[in-house]
């Protein structure tokens, strides 16, 4: 029994959603489809990148990741289906496979999938579930179209070091309003060296990285390394970004004394 998942920027007030849900049930009746999320803002790639990249090994192997932002082909940007990790993704090649996976696929190859429309703006339910059924019901990948040499490299942003300090940005914002940077907590750890420290934000600094939002008052500020193994700044049952006048590409910075 196939598992495919969907990921989107649509919201699900719209018909988007549903029309790609019914042609995956219409050919593979039982399938199992799961949201990831479509909530994604819109032709919000890093966004829909960081969410992918901290779910998809969760699910089981020979899941189907269909992923529905800036889903549009061009001659720079086409449609791939690629295997990597034991796990298959189908979408436009934008550099958010990249992102998810930070190394090459096992496989990759373009759709070359004609849409069962004569329209081009709906490559999610027209192309992309063509791709995935083929997928499950076990056909070789290879059939989908040819080979893929290089992916579309869009890295994401890595903090700068030096021997006093990590410079680092919030590069993504979960629905409580908990701001996550790109310091991860094996950096932070290899650089510390059991050195004090200071993490500056805003007008705001803390010296100590906490395990738990519960180990402070509310609504009191805290950093602490969440289940993703970034460095977080939250406010314990507070809108961190809200209330700290923070957003994306914020700086945060480790200050190593």
């Amino acid at each position: 029994m196939a598992i495919i998942t969907l990921t989107s920027d649509w919201g699900t007030s719209d018909y988007y959603l549903a029309a790609v849900k019914g042609t995956i049930y219409a050919q593979l009746p039982d399938a199992i489809v799961v949201d990831i999320s479509h909530d994604i803002r819109h032709f919000d790639l890093e966004g829909a990148a960081f969410t992918i990249r901290n779910c998809f090994q969760s699910f089981p192997k020979g899941t189907i990741h269909i992923i529905g932002v800036n889903s549009e082909e061009s001659m720079d940007i086409p449609h791939l289906a690629i295997e990597a990790k034991g796990h298959y993704f189908i979408g436009a090649d934008t550099g958010i496979f990249s992102m998810i996976l930070g190394e090459v696929p096992n496989q990759m190859f373009h759709l070359d999938i004609p849409a069962d429309t004569g329209y081009f703006t709906f490559s999610t339910r027209d192309r992309f579930v063509k791709a995935a059924i083929h997928i499950a019901k076990g056909l070789p990948i290879d059939q989908l179209g040819d080979a893929c040499e290089q992916l579309n490299a869009k890295l994401l942003f890595q903090p700068t070091i030096d021997n006093k300090s990590i410079k680092g940005m919030v590069i993504y914002i979960d629905t409580y309003g908990n701001l996550i940077t790109n310091i991860s907590e094996k950096l932070f750890r290899f650089e510390q060296r059991a050195r004090a420290f200071e993490i500056a934000f805003n007008t705001y600094k803390v010296k100590r990285i906490h395990t738990s939002y519960l180990d402070v008052a509310v609504p009191d500020h805290l950093a602490l390394f969440g289940s993703h193994g970034f460095l977080e700044i939250a406010l314990n049952q507070g809108n961190a970004a809200l209330l700290l006048g923070m957003g994306r590409n914020s700086p945060v910075q480790v200050n190593f004394l």
